[in-house]
């Protein structure tokens, strides 16, 4: 029996959720079961457990998301960025489906109708409680709210259930759903989190480790000091390191594709085309009455943006500033060639306003409005309403600016703002609604600022800006400069179909003549062309730098064999041809593909072993830690104090080297070490003193500390472990 069936019986409810549909995409298609995903691995998305996730029941799953979201988001279609996430979101719950729901039923793990039942109405869980909230404020909604505590209210909650349509019973009882699922994870995790435990003797060494500090003193030999032309890693020394440490070689799925890019740039020819058609649309652009060239300009120009904002001198591109300020209205300059766009300018009006005011405002807030406080109820027409009829009463002297500041205004700012108690007569911004002296570079709004230059000494104007409406009174002005209104229809030049295609065609002989690898390599060199290389790219990626939107080269980088060569491909403003150069697959890399790192690995070992042999021989007639650095030319440490097995702050070389701590901790005082490796060399280390942990009489605290440590790994470990032992992989880009 669901919650909502539970609801009815309890209230005779149906029940109505306003602001539900918003959850419909996070709810619809969770935790469903019906047919096998299983299927020809040609057609899979992904494997789990060995076996193919196919592609048509998953795809269902995909486009109902992506419906939902459409539909939630009031769009009739996506981006790109949006449909990889839908489709990653339902990648991930098919893992959980078929990884974790196995380990839930296993273990006999559900969740119960009445403990649903109290999830949902009586006590409702956090993550219901956060879909029923405000993202942006974190408040409670309204209807789902207590008057009171601005808690979420289990009345509230049944008496909107009994108002659902169809759509909204749906969405709930997919709600349902996901809370019973976030229960089941809960239940599991705890059950993981509550088998762990600490015993006390892992506590005590930890704490006497932890906290038995050492006097030490050491001699320390970089492997950098034996340079690599002195040795050499043979085929032998690296085979054999190889099969000792094939752990040290586990990797995934990769490629490396190299490749050149054939740029498709505009011609001198597609510039003067594109010139053509600008003067032909200046002239057109004269001829335009004022009232027609908002219309106009947003459909000619690229940009669609029509530009009211009035500009000072200096703030205009410099090809227009100084002639703009000269210009009668009307004037239409251009085309101007600047950066890649021919631009034409026309100039829509001109004013003169004040350098500074000195200003003073009341602000009537709506709801809605930026930085509009919980109180603010009012909506945009009754702000302007009030707005207009205080100023009004201020005009006619019916009213006291600096109460009506305090009785009115929403500026919460200006309002909590204090005199300085130290001086009382000191200016304070926003104290009785004064802002004092505003400039056009003052940090205000632009619509404030006008609303200050743009008037007279004394005037009281409503100005409207994204914070409601602005009742100012003008106190004060200084100066006087021009301002002016200035449109522009900018369109870039691009590239002709004439001009692509001549790209096409070079770019499509070059991959025609270089088909092979070999080929290939040989005339980017005779060419001397710019080859890029694009290493590990994993087959889910979704960039590629310097490739715009790659992921259909991807999927071909991995529908293909090392050494083929590309076609011509076009992404973005470039053909691309290129060559797979390498290729890796998912588990313990082969010699080959480890070549580099395994040379370095060997060597690295090759210097340990003889740096090692030379302490050895050393310390076959040495006794102390001084004779040993004398007879190998090596300098002997300062003494360090206060090292232990957590800390080795301050030591040169070895402060990190868990080798190093190791063995301070584990030797006794008065004691010599053997040769030991470590990081970045070989060393020796003499304990000189050690002061041992004050004895404790239990060790809980050490275990509760632990234990905590241990218990917040479980929410994300347990389940990468599960799916790491499901061997889980994706081939997602095949298909999307």
């Amino acid at each position: 029996m669901s919650v909502l069936e539970s609801l009815r019986k309890r209230s005779g409810l149906l029940v109505a959720i306003v602001g539900l549909a918003l959850l419909a995409f996070v709810l619809t298609g969770l935790f469903e079961r019906g047919s096998s995903l299983f299927g020809d691995s040609a057609r899979a998305v992904g494997e789990i457990y060995g076996k193919a996730v196919e592609y048509p029941a998953f795809d269902v799953k995909v486009k109902e998301a992506l419906e939902n979201q459409k539909r939630n988001g009031n769009k009739t279609t996506l981006t790109a960025e949006e449909t990889d996430q839908v489709v990653q979101q339902m990648w991930n719950q098919t893992i959980n489906e078929q990884v974790m729901n196995k380990e839930y039923e296993k273990l006999g793990i559900a969740v119960s109708d009445e403990e649903l039942y109290d999830l949902m109405v009586e006590h409702p869980h956090a993550s219901l409680v956060r879909q029923l909230s405000d993202p942006q404020t974190g408040k409670v909604s309204e209807m789902f709210a207590d008057k009171m505590t601005g808690q979420i209210s289990p009345a509230k909650i049944k008496e909107f259930t009994q108002k659902m349509n169809d759509d909204q019973e749906q969405s709930w009882t997919k709600m349902e759903d996901w809370i019973k699922q976030i229960r089941v994870v809960e239940k599991y995790n705890n059950l993981v989190k509550k088998g762990l435990y600490i015993p006390t003797a892992f506590a005590k060494r930890d704490y006497m480790a932890s906290n038995t500090n050492a006097t030490v003193k050491y001699v320390f030999k970089p492997y950098k000091m034996i340079v690599d032309t002195t040795i050499k890693a043979t085929d032998a020394e690296m085979d054999s390191y190889y099969k000792e440490h094939q752990n040290e070689f586990k990797q995934e799925a990769s490629r490396k594709f190299e490749y050149v890019a054939f740029d498709i740039l505009p011609t001198t020819e597609d510039f003067e085309l594109a010139k053509a058609a600008a003067e032909k649309t200046a002239e057109e652009f004269k001829t335009k009455k004022t009232t027609e060239d908002s219309a106009y300009v947003v459909s000619e120009s690229e940009t669609r943006n029509y530009d009211m904002t009035f500009h000072t001198k200096g703030t205009l591109s410099p090809m227009i500033d100084s002639s703009m300020f000269k210009a009668e209205v009307g004037t239409v300059m251009g085309p101007i060639q600047e950066n890649g766009s021919f631009k034409i300018y026309k100039l829509e009006s001109s004013k003169f306003s004040a350098d500074s005011a000195k200003v003073r405002h009341i602000l009537i807030a709506y709801k809605g409005a930026s930085s509009a406080g919980p109180t603010v109820v009012r909506n945009k027409e009754q702000a302007k309403s009030l707005a207009d009829s205080l100023a009004n009463l201020l005009r006619k002297k019916k009213g006291d600016f600096k109460e009506w500041v305090a009785k009115y205004s929403d500026d919460m700012g200006g309002k909590n703002a204090k005199a300085d108690p130290t001086n009382p007569k000191k200016f304070v911004m926003g104290k009785d609604g004064e802002y004092g002296w505003l400039n056009s570079k003052s940090g205000f709004v632009e619509p404030f600022k006008d609303g200050g230059l743009d008037n007279k000494k004394g005037d009281i104007v409503v100005v409207e800006a994204q914070f409601g409406f602005h009742i100012m009174e003008i106190e004060d002005t200084k100066g006087k400069q021009q301002k002016v209104q200035v449109s522009c229809i900018e369109n870039k030049v691009g590239p002709s179909s004439k001009t692509m295609q001549q790209v096409y065609v070079k770019a499509s002989e070059f991959a025609g003549k270089n088909n092979t690898a070999d080929l290939f390599q040989k005339a980017v060199l005779d060419q001397k062309l710019n080859k890029r290389i694009a290493e590990n790219i994993k087959e889910n990626d979704k960039t590629i730098a310097g490739i715009e939107s790659p992921r259909s080269l991807i999927r071909w980088i991995y529908d293909n064999k090392k050494g083929t060569v590309s076609e011509a491909q076009e992404f973005g403003d470039k053909f691309v041809v290129g060559v797979i150069t390498d290729t890796k697959e998912k588990g313990i890399g082969t010699m080959e593909d480890v070549k580099d790192v395994l040379a370095t690995k060997a060597l690295k070992k090759k210097r340990a072993d003889l740096i090692t042999k030379e302490y050895t021989d050393a310390m076959a007639s040495a006794k102390t830690i001084e004779e040993v650095a004398t007879k190998l030319k090596l300098q002997v440490s300062t003494p360090f104090p206060n090292v232990n097995f957590a800390s080795g702050a301050g030591v040169p070389d070895l402060a990190t080297d868990g080798n190093f701590l190791g063995t301070v901790a584990g030797i006794k005082a008065q004691t010599l070490s053997k040769p030991i490796i470590g990081n970045d060399g070989v060393f020796v280390v003499y304990v000189d003193s050690k002061t041992e942990a004050p004895v404790q009489k239990d060790y809980k605290a050490q275990q509760t500390s632990q234990l905590t440590t241990l218990t917040q790994r479980v929410d994300y470990e347990v389940y990468d472990a599960l799916k790491q032992n499901a061997n889980v992989t994706e081939h997602l880009v095949r298909f999307y």
